[in-house]
């Protein structure tokens, strides 16, 4: 009896067809064979448009090289798809509404703005929710200033760190500290300015609608450097949500954000939490209170988009112990569990969605 054949659909970065997690798709490819799971990689672009075949990319796991083969159309599909601003996202987007009627493991989710707008209507998440607007003009900002000393300008699709302002309000004379990375992840020298120079400051970032306005929690440790933990919940071999791991992660020098691609750090949870919060007790509860809370998003964010198999959750935690969601990820990274030396939990983020799908695999034909 053949296996069952899970396609993983990815976007090539460059027209050179680089793939940006082939490390990963090895490692998949890898524990697939172990579990009578055979698995291929491929893009849009790999489709022959009439007969209905995909120009396949093979990982041999014993000679350790990558082939092409002629595919049929696998039996599942494992969208790894992030955005980007390119024709072959465009072509992503067609590809997705034709072959809708395939069983996919996951379904896009939507912008931040609207995942925010999703899990305030849940009276359950909101104590864990920044204040969130859509940034639709001067007056706008000029108003979350005055509720919050701190603000975060960002893509409402961004990915990396990318594209985000930091802006901290220094007095009630309109004196504010910017900083924050470019759309190439440059980092930006902080610089003082008055509140009246902002808007042509946003004018050349082109900030426009497609762009949040987020309440922002002061994290900088000792060391100055920002600071908050990238959770991953994923569903099991039942097809069952529950928490894989949480890392901690600390910003490069200068920087805004703590991303790993933005030259960030990875640290483990308890060994960061304890710089943060002394009380023991408290940190037990704190860690509790996160991984239920991820696991409740899950749930609630697949019933309303549609299947999903895992997703990560960005979270803030303040020296109170209260717990803030910044973003959530659906296409998350797993090389902050490598990085921490956690490679039973880096082991399982790379296996759970595999089982999942030879679990879905099964009630679907049954």
């Amino acid at each position: 009896m053949p296996s069952p054949v899970l396609g993983i659909l990815t976007l090539y970065l460059n027209d050179k067809k680089q793939l940006e997690e082939k490390k990963i798709y090895e490692r998949m490819i890898s524990e697939g064979e172990r579990l009578g799971l055979d698995i291929y990689v491929f893009t849009p672009s790999d489709v022959h448009p009439s007969k209905e075949m995909i120009h396949a990319l093979i990982y041999e796991t014993e000679h350790k090289r990558w082939t092409r083969q002629w595919r049929k159309f696998p039996d599942m599909i494992f969208d790894r798809c992030r955005i980007q601003r390119s024709a072959r996202f465009q072509e992503l987007k067609l590809f997705r509404q034709k072959y809708a009627h395939l069983l996919f493991l996951n379904r896009p989710l939507r912008n931040k703005w609207t995942i925010h707008q999703v899990l305030h209507k849940k009276q359950r998440f909101r104590p864990y929710l920044l204040d969130t607007k859509l940034y639709s003009s001067d007056a706008e900002l000029k108003s979350m200033l005055k509720k919050h000393s701190l603000l975060y300008i960002k893509p409402i699709n961004g990915t990396g760190g990318r594209g985000i302002l930091r802006i901290e309000r220094l007095n009630k004379d309109g004196l504010l500290l910017v900083q924050g990375r470019n759309h190439q992840r440059q980092i930006l020298e902080p610089r003082q300015m008055h509140y009246s120079l902002l808007p042509k400051l946003l004018k050349n970032w082109e900030v426009k609608s497609r762009y949040i306005i987020q309440e922002g929690v002061q994290l900088q440790l000792s060391s100055g450097r920002v600071h908050d933990y990238r959770m991953l919940v994923q569903k099991n071999q039942d097809g069952i949500w529950e928490f894989t791991g949480c890392a901690g992660r600390i910003g490069g020098h200068k920087s805004v954000t703590s991303n790993l691609h933005g030259g960030g750090t990875a640290i483990e949870m308890n060994e960061l939490l304890s710089q943060w919060i002394t009380d023991s007790d408290k940190r037990v509860e704190v860690r509790a209170a996160v991984e239920n809370f991820g696991v409740e998003v899950a749930k609630y964010l697949e019933a309303t988009y549609g299947a999903l198999c895992e997703l990560a959750l960005d979270i803030a935690i303040d020296k109170n112990g209260d717990i803030y969601l910044i973003e959530v990820n659906p296409k998350p990274a797993r090389e902050v569990f490598s990085q921490i030396g956690q490679t039973e939990v880096y082991k399982q983020a790379i296996v759970k969605p595999l089982e999942y799908s030879l679990w879905l695999y099964k009630q679907r034909s049954s």
